[in-house]
């Protein structure tokens, strides 16, 4: 990953006060990826590293920060701190400043040019700070309002971009509909041939069902494509009542198609799916939390609605709640997974697991789409004692560690 890294001196000169000190890590930060600039370059969109030399450069820091804030506010501060030449304090000296000014950073201590240990953690803690600028460039639709049972997930758009990053845009349904209406022929054909034919089954689906969950399906893409959405959440069961379809395929597709989309209006759960996109590459699942068990640490999550690539296979049903249109009933890939709630009143807290799914499911009277996790870090008790709400997002792979280690540093 491309970055920018400038040194950071003391206004002072003398042996051992100079950048001459950090020549060859500087020639190391060079060599994966880095190009040195001063303040003139910090108009720079890349992620940012300070070099901290020596002892003394707290004000020279603070002073470069606030230029490079004003270039590129929000921006969380990289501190690279090596082991002579009181350059590690100095660097706990400045952060704890920049964190009384609410300024999220790192310090990343990299003992020298062959510390491989250290400027991997160096790696990461720029692909973070990347994360956290996609973030605050991010546009995000919600097309309707929340669902109205969702009285704890229905966040301001001011503390969703306050707080993490995005722009909502708000979209009335009245502009899904007439999309909708405008969808041409030969692209529900399409749509419909790549869901069924890649399906080993369907069960309830009329081709009439196919066929209007296309039209919603090239409609959401026509509302991405104008607005330039990066993410959108639907309030989709309206689509029951005004069109008797569903928007499981469309959330399916986009997910698929690297647009992370969300269900019933859920901003949290969007900002969650992006979040967690974003961060380890991983196509995210949201879906409701079914059952569980407190004494075998041990969770059920169902949806109608899955990105297909996920799944190694999948089967077209109904939609649970309402018996009309087409969910998804997938397969996921038994193994590792990383779970996640996003929630409170400002969206600043967290609920984090890893486990393995080691079963799936095909009850009737579930969401389509089931699974049963085995959790191994993280306690599925908090879930009932202290709940964030409703839908839980699932990745493959464990990667708490790396969402915990951005969570505590750069938001």
């Amino acid at each position: 990953m491309r970055f920018v890294y400038t040194p950071v001196i003391p206004p002072f000169g003398g042996a051992g006060q100079n950048e001459s000190v950090i020549a060859p890590l500087m020639d190391v930060l060079s060599d994966r990826g880095g190009e040195r600039i001063d303040a003139e370059g910090f108009g720079d969109p890349a992620p940012l590293v300070y070099v901290m030399a020596t002892g003394g450069t707290e004000r020279t820091l603070l002073q470069l920060q606030a230029a490079r804030q004003a270039e590129r506010p929000g921006e969380p501060v990289i501190l690279v701190a090596h082991p002579g030449n009181n350059s590690l304090p100095a660097s706990l000296e400045v952060l704890a400043r920049l964190q009384q000014d609410e300024l999220p950073g790192r310090i990343v201590f990299v003992r020298g040019p062959e510390d491989e240990a250290g400027l991997a953690t160096l790696d990461a803690a720029i692909a973070d700070v990347a994360v956290r600028m996609r973030l605050l460039d991010t546009r995000i639709g919600l097309v309707g309002e929340p669902s109205d049972w969702l009285v704890a997930s229905s966040p301001d758009a001011e503390i969703v971009r306050e707080v993490w990053g995005p722009t909502v845009v708000r979209v009335p349904m009245e502009e899904l509909e007439a999309a909708i209406d405008a969808v041409a022929e030969e692209d529900v054909t399409v749509r419909v041939a790549s869901l069924s034919g890649e399906a080993t089954g369907c069960a309830e689906p009329t081709e009439g069902d196919l066929a209007d969950v296309a039209r919603v399906t090239a409609a959401m893409q026509t509302i991405v494509d104008a607005h330039e959405f990066d993410a959108v959440s639907l309030r989709c069961f309206d689509l029951l009542a005004s069109r008797e379809t569903t928007g499981c395929f469309a959330l399916s597709e986009l997910t698929d198609a690297g647009i992370m989309a969300g269900c019933e209006g859920d901003l949290v759960s969007t900002v969650g799916m992006l979040w967690a996109y974003l961060m380890t590459g991983e196509l995210p699942w949201m879906a409701n939390p079914s059952e569980l068990d407190e004494t075998a640490n041990t969770l059920k999550l169902a949806h109608c609605t899955i990105a297909r690539g996920m799944l190694e296979n999948y089967r077209l049903r109904s939609h649970f709640e309402s018996g009309q249109g087409v969910g998804i009933q997938g397969d996921l890939p038994l193994g590792p997974v990383t779970l996640l709630r996003i929630g409170g009143a400002a969206m600043n807290a967290l609920w984090l697991a890893e486990g393995e799914i080691v079963s799936r499911g095909d009850a009737e009277n579930l969401c389509r789409t089931q699974v049963d996790i085995e959790l191994t870090a993280g306690d599925v008790s908090e879930l009932l004692h202290t709940p964030l709400g409703n839908h839980i997002v699932l990745i493959r792979g464990h990667h708490a560690e790396r969402l915990s280690d951005w969570w505590e540093t750069m938001l």
